[in-house]
């Protein structure tokens, strides 16, 4: 006997990997249902081998189906959500806007799985921001060894954490770049993003940060610690697909380069490929399609008492995204739900 599920968003990049990932990962499904917007309802996408039509999510009944994996923006999540959540069927959201409910857990089930029982309050579980998922997964074995004092983090992420406008974006940008009688400006970024990097994610918040550098802060203080100070820059760069991240870590007592890398190399979702020589690294080109968050470049920092240096890559449409919202799913079919 296996789950009702339903995806919500099926049509865009994060809804169409989410059922790649539950085809490629065989999660238990008795019984999918694919949803969307009017504007593109009967488009069909795929499941395994199976072709499905997307159904109108304005008038789907949520009574009786199990789990629905949310992959739509914040005011549909906050339309629809409830209406679920109300109905029985547990949401799984990947927008914002439930991150900071204290009442609603906010899961990446390498780190902080336990937290899943808490569900129960108002059946819905968020799913946290792209940069900071695959940050957190390398953060907690360290953090568990050696307790993180402040992190420094500074993001280089892909025009696919903005959607399948921001890739048409880069890729028509790049091809007009040659072509000096086809000029194609910012529509989805502020600037250009062909050949160019962006310091800036989201909107700006009165203190000068934005608000995806706010998200890794409050996301990993709920998620791990609330004592770790973060301070992040996050920046768009001209990247289709995987999130790379430079992280300084301070630590309160001491941990060596060497056994950082054994603890890191025995971390759940986490894989280690750091050889001091040309290309012994992980770049964003290699990680795409890949479950694994990816760290290379570990060494000492020397400025600071207790510190070291890494580098983290992550396909942020998977790790990032659809992958953490089906591991979650995974995790209360497996604590809670127990039906597959």
């Amino acid at each position: 006997m296996g789950y009702r599920i339903v995806v919500v968003g099926a049509t865009g990049n994060v809804g169409r990997e989410m059922l790649n990932i539950l085809a490629e990962r065989q999660f238990p499904v008795d019984e999918i249902a694919v949803l969307a917007s009017r504007k593109s309802l009967g488009t069909e996408v795929s499941f395994g081998d199976k072709t499905l039509k997307t159904q109108d999510l304005d008038t789907f009944d949520f009574t009786g189906w199990d789990m629905a994996l949310f992959a739509v923006g914040s005011a549909a999540t906050k339309d629809y959500a409830p209406k679920a959540a109300a109905a029985g069927c547990t949401v799984i959201d990947n927008s914002s806007l439930y991150r900071y409910d204290p009442d609603i857990p906010l899961i990446v089930p390498e780190v902080n799985p336990d937290a899943v029982h808490g569900y129960a309050k108002k059946n819905i579980i968020a799913n946290p921001n792209c940069s900071t998922a695959q940050m957190v997964v390398a953060l907690k074995p360290l953090h568990d060894r050696a307790k993180i004092k402040r992190v420094v983090v500074s993001t280089y992420q892909s025009v696919s954490g903005a959607g399948k406008n921001g890739i048409d974006e880069l890729w028509d940008q790049t091809k007009s770049i040659y072509n000096p009688t086809d000029d194609k400006p910012a529509r989805q970024f502020t600037k250009q993003i062909a050949f160019n990097v962006i310091p800036h994610i989201d909107v700006f918040m009165e203190d000068g940060s934005t608000k995806e550098e706010w998200k890794m802060v409050a996301e990993t203080k709920k998620i791990i610690d609330t004592s770790i100070k973060v301070t992040a820059t996050c920046v768009r760069v001209p990247v289709f697909v995987g999130h790379s991240e430079a992280v300084n870590i301070e630590f309160e007592d001491f941990l060596d380069e060497d056994e950082a890398r054994d603890i890191l190399r025995e971390a759940p979702g986490v894989m280690v490929i750091d050889k001091r020589e040309d290309g012994g690294y992980v770049t964003p080109v290699e990680c795409v399609g890949d479950f694994a968050t990816f760290i290379s470049r570990i060494r000492q920092d020397s400025t600071i008492e207790n510190g070291l240096n890494l580098w983290c890559v992550s396909d942020n449409l998977r790790k990032g995204a659809a992958l953490n919202a089906v591991q979650i799913a995974e995790l209360l079919g497996r604590e809670v739900l127990k039906k597959g």
